[in-house]
């Protein structure tokens, strides 16, 4: 069993001790957790497949610099300072969205309403820092949100100090084929926010100001 753990980070959740064989991260997000270095890692505690994994990084040569490795390291030293404040400021920011009226659906495992919510209180330690949500309106409405943001970035990555919000649809998820993107619930009103740990209240606020701006052009 493998497991793709880049959102929770080794911070908020350990699935070698759910199970599972092999664990990635994409250090590039919140590891690093400054936008500013390149690099994946492989987990396992078992041998027979460490021997495996190390046989090919010698054999391909990924190996990241040094100068990237000391990147890496000064991230990892604020990690659980960084996810706990970019989590709380997620959590403060699903529930401003789910009463919000230019919002029609929040997506977060802290939000008790989620499907996955109590698997997620069990198996980890906190509901990091992603939020995705359904605008009310059409493709127009979703860009005017993302044009409407100041303190939010319209970007692709996630996982760093900075807030950032993306369309899934036209961006990170654009090459997916329209049929598929549709069977996965990733239509044009989707917004993907990676909440980062600048103050609550500024991110809520710039928020609340481009949703007001999207439900104004419906009027």
């Amino acid at each position: 069993l493998a497991v793709d753990n880049t959102f929770c980070s080794p911070y908020f959740q350990t699935p070698l001790e759910h199970g599972a064989d092999i664990v990635v991260h994409s250090v590039t997000k919140y590891i690093g957790g400054h936008s500013d270095v390149v690099m994946g890692v492989v987990c396992t505690n078992n041998e027979e497949l460490y021997k495996k994994l190390r046989f090919v990084q010698n054999g391909v040569g990924a190996v990241p610099s040094p100068f990237d490795c000391f990147l890496a390291h000064r991230g990892l030293k604020t990690l659980h300072v960084r996810m706990e404040a970019a989590a709380r400021n997620a959590m403060a920011i699903a529930l401003f969205l789910e009463n919000h009226r230019a919002v029609s659906k929040v997506l977060y495992p802290g939000l008790k309403l989620h499907p996955q919510h109590e698997l997620a209180k069990k198996q980890q330690h906190g509901f990091g820092a992603m939020v995705t949500f359904y605008c009310v309106g059409k493709k127009e409405q979703a860009a005017i949100i993302l044009e409407n943001l100041k303190v939010f970035t319209l970007a692709e990555s996630l996982g760093a100090v900075e807030s950032l919000a993306e369309s899934p649809s036209l961006m990170t998820h654009a090459s997916v084929p329209d049929g598929q993107r549709a069977l996965l619930g990733i239509d044009d009103t989707l917004i993907r926010l990676s909440v980062g740990i600048e103050s609550c209240g500024d991110l809520v606020n710039d928020l609340d100001f481009a949703l007001n701006a999207a439900l104004g052009s419906m009027e």
